[in-house]
């Protein structure tokens, strides 16, 4: 019997326009940060109604510069996911501030804003929520409780370029938002970030801070204001984004797609607890970066290595989405420990992410569903 293809639980797909255009920056001799980069900010923008947006080189350096912006540092606090990337809490450490972690509903691995609003105090500086798996979180009560307080929010939308929250897109309104253009994301720039701003005065101040605090003087020379990072974008990424961009509402009708035939085919013996399927009436509004259902652990004589060992030798990849931030090693030392918060511990645990990417086909999802059925049916207690 042929093998079959390895399936990742990840893939970009780059179609031959975005190869041939990336081969034109390379001829130009203009492959650093330089037109491409201006056309992509001013897509992206028109994408988002206008907003402003100035890129960088990661999604990780958005978070950083977001919080350079909103004058957060020693002694701020911001509350935070521990169910997200290790991003938005180190960038919140790194800075100097402390990253205050709440817990998340289950089913949608988004901020639990009941304990959100428990958490603040004098100190907290501002919100940054992660929009898990392209799952928007509630809006209405992100915003009410940034008001009522005073608070900046930093939107961690890295999984989530694209999604919707009652017709409009994320990035669209709000505060500060930030996207992601890793490889494994709904569109890819190799590596890149977006940080969507308020107006024009700020998207200066990012111009500064992402490239070494440097401001011009009106003698043609330069001065440092701030000890900024090196943060700019190349043209070469840049070019790639703006074929992803054409292409992301394709993608994401794809994903939904796929993540339709997952609800529809995986119905395994023990069950999983499957991911949120989106907000009744606004299902569109979810991008599905991910869909990462939790294992039956409890009802199974293997554990999680085992379960992606047992599915990896059958040619299908899995990842994990995503360990609890607040128990690594980084924020023990903070004084964090096993038992805080439950729910995300539990998504920690039993949590794997599986494949989704937009040139699967549905006979690709229904063999991952048939390989994770019998992983499950073999190990059951």
């Amino acid at each position: 019997m042929a093998t079959l293809p390895y399936l990742p639980f990840a893939r970009p797909t780059l179609d031959e326009d975005t190869i041939s255009g990336v081969v034109e920056v390379l001829r130009s001799g203009w492959i650093t940060t330089g037109p491409q980069v201006r056309a992509f900010e001013a897509a992206l923008s028109d994408y988002l109604g206008g907003r402003w947006v100035r890129v960088l080189n990661s999604a990780t350096a958005a978070l950083e510069v977001a919080l350079q912006l909103c004058r957060i540092g020693p002694g701020d606090e911001v509350i935070t996911s521990a169910q997200t990337f290790f991003a938005a809490p180190n960038m919140i450490a790194k800075i100097g501030a402390t990253p205050v972690f709440v817990d998340v509903e289950l089913i949608s691995r988004n901020l639990d804003f009941d304990a959100v609003e428990r958490a603040i105090t004098p100190r907290t500086k501002a919100i940054m929520p992660t929009h898990f798996g392209g799952l928007p979180v509630d809006m209405d009560r992100l915003y009410e409780i940034a008001g009522k307080y005073g608070l900046r929010v930093i939107e961690d939308a890295a999984l989530a370029i694209g999604s919707s929250w009652r017709g409009r897109r994320i990035g669209s309104f709000g505060d500060l938002t930030v996207f992601s253009f890793h490889p494994n994301k709904n569109i890819t720039a190799i590596e890149g970030g977006a940080l969507v701003l308020n107006n024009e005065a700020e998207a200066l101040e990012v111009e500064t801070l992402r490239f070494h605090g440097i401001t011009r003087l009106a003698d043609g020379t330069r001065d440092v204001v701030f000890p900024g990072g090196k943060f700019n974008l190349p043209d070469v990424n840049a070019r790639i984004g703006l074929g992803q961009l054409a292409q992301l509402d394709e993608f994401n009708a794809r994903r939904r797609a796929l993540a339709a035939d997952y609800f529809r085919l995986l119905h395994t013996d023990p069950p999983c607890l499957l991911p949120h399927p989106g907000y009744p009436g606004d299902e569109i509004g979810h991008s599905w970066n991910l869909f990462a259902p939790l294992l039956p652990l409890d009802q199974l004589r293997i554990d999680r290595q085992q379960f992606r060992a047992a599915l990896e030798s059958r040619g299908v990849g899995t990842g994990v989405s995503y360990e609890a931030a607040h128990l690594t090693a980084l924020f023990r030392s903070y004084g964090h420990r096993k038992g805080e918060l439950p729910n995300t511990e539990r998504i920690a645990h039993e949590t794997v992410t599986l494949p989704l990417f937009p040139a699967m086909t549905c006979v690709e999802v229904e063999r991952v569903c048939a390989a994770v059925d019998e992983v499950l049916i073999e190990a059951k207690r």
